[in-house]
């Protein structure tokens, strides 16, 4: 991983704590979408179909903050829509970074290179630039031209002033290793700290259904990546099992409770990605009312094919603590590359309560 040492020590005396304490269901990551509204509509994006009265909300600071404090994980996301929208976006930053919890504020950088006089530079915070590779793949990802090039020189201006800067790269239909590999190597050339890089997750409300990559093919080309990667120094901002997991040398089921979701509706039942769960008034009765075990890859449909970071980086961090050695031979070799690959899990088919004995049967002589 990429991250800072001061971040890691952090992140790992609170994962220390929360086993120490015995708690089954912490938060690794907040997910606070103070918006939905955005600048783009992006093909693969399931957040923005919303009717207007819905994209104008806002979380107000007092909301953000109060949600950081009853949440309480180390590390706070702040996706969207675009929240550099949110005019008061600095306040709520601000307010972030004096609870001394890591801010990632994720943006399509088309606006940051004129609200960036707003922010200062701080250890705490971090800008996660929205590119899904070189520039014909993200414009047609973004379905806009000319976007990849505003981003880019935002992050210059951006590492210019001392700040932060990561990438956050999601991978849709049609890539190829040898595609990504050098967008990697370019990444590494503009000189951000890591980049987060992970499948697209299919929304049921994205308008474009096609773009997505599914099952196997999901772990060839991670396979492929990865195999070019040996021979480079690329920094990636994912624990060595989740990376594993990619390449399908882990089985793990999902962590929704890990990296939990604050948004204009309430605590989002059970993640980031299913929007049509259900909403939660607290983080208590989030955790305590959501059914956790309707939901995973081999319970539920909606989840079949998500290998998001959302979902899975927390059990890698997980298994991490249980089995140290393991990360650590995963982070000395890198993710497996050739041989089998875990065998995947069956879909839990739901118990039915008829059976052959329970059809009546008419005999006549």
């Amino acid at each position: 991983m990429s991250v800072p040492l001061r971040q890691q020590l952090t992140v790992g005396s609170y994962l220390i704590k929360q086993k120490l304490k015995g708690v089954k269901k912490y938060p690794l990551v907040l997910m606070l979408e103070p918006l939905f509204r955005c600048n783009l509509a992006c093909a693969g994006c399931g957040k923005i179909d919303y009717p207007d009265e819905i994209l104008n909300k806002r979380l107000s600071v007092q909301e953000c903050l109060d949600a950081v404090d009853e949440c309480g994980a180390p590390m706070v996301s702040i996706p969207g829509g675009e929240p550099l929208i949110h005019k008061e976006m600095p306040q709520i930053v601000e307010g972030i970074i004096a609870r001394k919890k890591f801010v990632y504020l994720c943006t399509n950088a088309l606006l940051l290179k004129k609200r960036i006089k707003d922010y200062t530079p701080s250890p705490y915070l971090t800008f996660s630039i929205h590119l899904d590779g070189n520039r014909e793949r993200h414009d047609a990802s973004v379905c806009q031209e000319g976007v990849f090039d505003q981003a880019v020189e935002a992050i210059k201006i951006a590492l210019e002033k001392g700040f932060r800067v990561t990438i956050n790269c999601t991978l849709f239909q049609g890539e190829t290793s040898e595609e990504v590999a050098k967008f990697l190597d370019y990444a590494m050339e503009l000189g951000v700290e890591g980049v987060t890089i992970a499948p697209g997750f299919s929304y049921e409300h994205a308008p474009h259904q096609d773009v997505f990559i599914k099952g196997r093919d999901i772990k060839e080309l991670f396979r492929g990546i990865f195999k070019i990667g040996k021979q480079r120094k690329w920094k990636l901002n994912h624990s060595s099992l989740y990376l594993d997991f990619l390449a399908g040398n882990q089985n793990y089921d999902c962590t929704p409770w890990g990296n939990p979701t604050r948004n204009v509706f309430g605590w989002q039942k059970p993640c980031y990605l299913l929007a049509d769960e259900g909403n939660a008034e607290t983080f208590q009765e989030l955790l305590d009312e959501t059914p956790w075990d309707k939901y995973g890859s081999v319970k539920n449909p909606k989840c079949a094919n998500c290998m998001a970071h959302c979902g899975y980086e927390a059990t890698a961090v997980e298994d991490t603590l249980r089995n140290p050695l393991k990360a650590l031979v995963a982070n000395f070799r890198g993710p497996r590359t050739e041989g089998p690959m875990v065998p995947e899990k069956q879909p839990e088919l739901a118990e039915t309560k008829s059976s052959i004995k329970d059809i009546p049967v008419k005999i006549e002589s």
